[in-house]
Parts: C-alpha cells; structure tokens; sequence
C-alpha cells in the first residue's frame, strides 16, 4: 500500500515555529495557542542562508542529491561553492508532494 500524499500546511512562521493549518486557510495563523497574522509572521528569507553546511546523508535512490539540511527551516537546500547554504526561503511554494514525501522518508531514516 502506498504512503498517503504528504499534507499540504501553511507556510507562515513565527519565532521560527510554523503555523499547522493547511495551507491558503483563512483567519489567523497559529500553533498550540500562539496565534499570529501575516503582519506579524518572520519574514520568508531563512536565516540559515549562508551559514556552513555539509552534503546531507542520502536515501538508496540518492535524496536529497548532495543538497545539505538546513538546521533553521529543515529544508534540503543546496551548497554554494565555498560550502555554505545557497540564499533560502524558509519555504518553496513550488515544493513538489514527492519532495515532500522523499523528505518525510529521510527524516524517518536518519533524524535530525
């Protein structure tokens, strides 16, 4: 049997948590009782950008491609040449859901 389709959630972040509505919600965005709106949501440039990274462990079928985790937004991102993480967002709106789902096995194997 098939994974499910990874579930699509609101990429607006606050002090770094992110909001676990689905995504295009209406209303406020929040996470355990913190509540916040788009005004007072972080900015979308991660602030790992540029900090050093390492080629991530990879999957059998090569995830995440020599891309390295970025230890701010938990996304796979890739390397400049001098070894730091390439300018980011915090999120990829154009994520696919096999991105997603590979992602999902990869923390499931290795952690964080």
């Amino acid at each position: 049997m098939p994974a499910p389709d990874p579930v699509r959630s609101c990429t607006s972040r606050r002090n770094g948590v992110r909001c676990t509505r689905p995504l295009g919600h209406p209303g406020l965005h929040r996470r355990q009782g913190a509540m916040w709106s788009d005004a007072g949501a972080d900015p979308l440039h991660c602030p790992g950008s540029g900090e050093p990274g390492a080629p991530a462990a990879t999957l059998d079928d090569g995830f995440p491609g020599g891309r390295a985790l970025c230890p701010q937004c938990l996304r796979f991102v890739p390397l400049d040449a001098d070894g730091g993480l390439v300018e980011h967002d915090t999120s990829d709106p154009d994520e696919t859901d096999d991105e997603r789902a590979h992602a999902r096995e990869w923390f499931n194997t290795h952690g964080w």
